[in-house]
């Protein structure tokens, strides 16, 4: 599946719809008084949108993607005029403020943190735009956050929801490469302790709200921190050698789209595709590739058709889907 104008126009109109829209929204607020109790777009004039804080951020990136991607399209204007409204300097200062709160020391963490950096990540690819060096301050933030964490987190997160360790990781590995190589050399340190040693997957995917494979994501990270040699001996152990691979990751079926939980499902069939072409492309070649690319293939027609059409995938959906099809 290709990635084209038209898609890219649709995926676009679906993240302009929700990245200001507060409907009904999620805030994920701790608060210490009742000076706290204030509006989502009180206390997140940039992040306000899109159901929760963590997908406005990665419906902003959905739309900053797609206007580098597709210069030309009709939404170019409209995704610039919103930018330069929601990326200034006094709308920064109070995302930073909010994250300067003794509350706010586990906010987001990590999905939100990982996509924050993600999307300064393709902002700074916007030459013709400050919106990069606007949002510096709030990404350098967020990166001084990760490496205290990972002291103290003992063990990965798998789950296949937004507290996944490997996921975020992924993220910030990718903003890191060239930005910060202390956060650089904390993951790729991390990696290596919480998966190094792992083997013989045996692991019961899919959870039912899970939008991230455990299996695939922590294989995901491991292929951005060790070289193609490497890394192909660890997943053979890990996942190939046992046949895991071949019984466990068929596209998940979607129940109820109008349930938030059970629309994560499609999350995942995406961010499985994701995952599997960066893995086909690690290893290759590689005796089971075809295998690889016809998985990836099945989970991105399973979900595709459905990235629009209720809010509860709709809000979201379109990230992961251009993280597949950009893959």
């Amino acid at each position: 599946m290709i990635l084209d104008q038209a898609m890219a126009a649709r995926m676009a109109a679906i993240a302009l719809g929700h990245v200001t829209r507060e409907y009904p929204h999620k805030l994920d607020h701790v608060m210490g008084g009742d000076g706290d109790a204030r509006t989502p777009r009180d206390l997140h004039p940039i992040f306000f949108g899109s159901f929760d804080w963590h997908s406005c951020v990665h419906g902003w990136w959905t739309l900053l993607t797609l206007r580098r991607m597709f210069p030309e399209m009709a939404e170019a204007g409209a995704i610039d005029a919103l930018a330069a409204d929601s990326f200034t300097w006094p709308k920064v200062a109070a995302e930073l403020a909010y994250l300067d709160r003794p509350q706010s020391a586990g906010f987001e963490r990590p999905y939100g943190w990982g996509w924050l950096l993600y999307l300064h990540l393709e902002a700074a690819r916007h030459a013709d735009h400050d919106w990069a060096a606007v949002l510096e301050p709030l990404a350098r933030a967020f990166a001084n956050r990760f490496p205290v964490y990972l002291s103290k987190l003992t063990y990965p997160i798998t789950v296949g929801t937004h507290f996944n360790t490997a996921f975020a990781l992924i993220l910030a590995h990718e903003w890191a490469m060239h930005r910060d190589p202390d956060l650089l050399l904390a993951i790729e340190r991390w990696a290596e302790i919480g998966f190094a040693s792992r083997q013989d997957y045996r692991g019961w995917e899919p959870g039912g709200d899970e939008f991230l494979s455990p299996a695939l994501t922590a294989a995901h990270l491991m292929s951005r921190v060790r070289g193609r040699a490497d890394f192909t001996t660890w997943l053979d152990r890990f996942l190939i050698d046992g046949g895991q691979i071949d019984r466990l990751f068929e596209p998940a079926f979607v129940s109820d789209r109008s349930d938030g939980k059970i629309a994560h499902l499609d999350g995942l069939n995406l961010s499985r595709a994701w995952s599997l072409q960066v893995l086909a492309r690690k290893i290759a070649p590689h005796p089971r590739l075809a295998m690889f690319d016809a998985l990836a293939a099945q989970h991105l027609a399973a979900a595709m058709p459905h990235i629009a059409g209720d809010y509860m995938g709709e809000h979201w959906l379109a990230s992961f889907a251009l993280l597949a099809l950009t893959a």
